[in-house]
């Protein structure tokens, strides 16, 4: 998975409008305080706008990094270790989860 991470860059290009908007809201909160209560007025203001672009963020960069998954050649269920996966036996020749099969000790 090493050849299709993401960068910093790419985040920040996609980032670039909510990353606006956050600033916008902040601006907004603490210009609509009033004397006196600035904190009072603009916590959950701002707050309630790092929530907002906090998930904007997390989710955007799961979507980078999806996309950048879907150009490689990444498959999910190919044995990391480059091996052959074997192939699951019938239920039958396993032992119950917690039992031993017969004969063993």
């Amino acid at each position: 998975m090493e050849d299709q991470r993401i960068t910093p860059e790419q985040l920040d290009a996609v980032l670039e409008q909510d990353y606006r908007a956050l600033k916008q809201n902040i601006c907004d909160a603490m210009n609509a305080a009033k004397a006196g209560r600035i904190i009072a007025d603009t916590e959950e203001p701002v707050r309630d706008a790092h929530a907002v672009f906090r998930q904007q963020a997390y989710q955007k960069a799961i979507d980078l990094l999806s996309q950048r998954l879907a150009q490689g050649d990444f498959s999910p269920s190919a044995d990391s270790a480059g091996g052959e996966v074997e192939e699951q036996g019938s239920p039958e020749n396993h032992a119950h989860h917690r039992q031993r099969r017969a004969g063993c000790r």
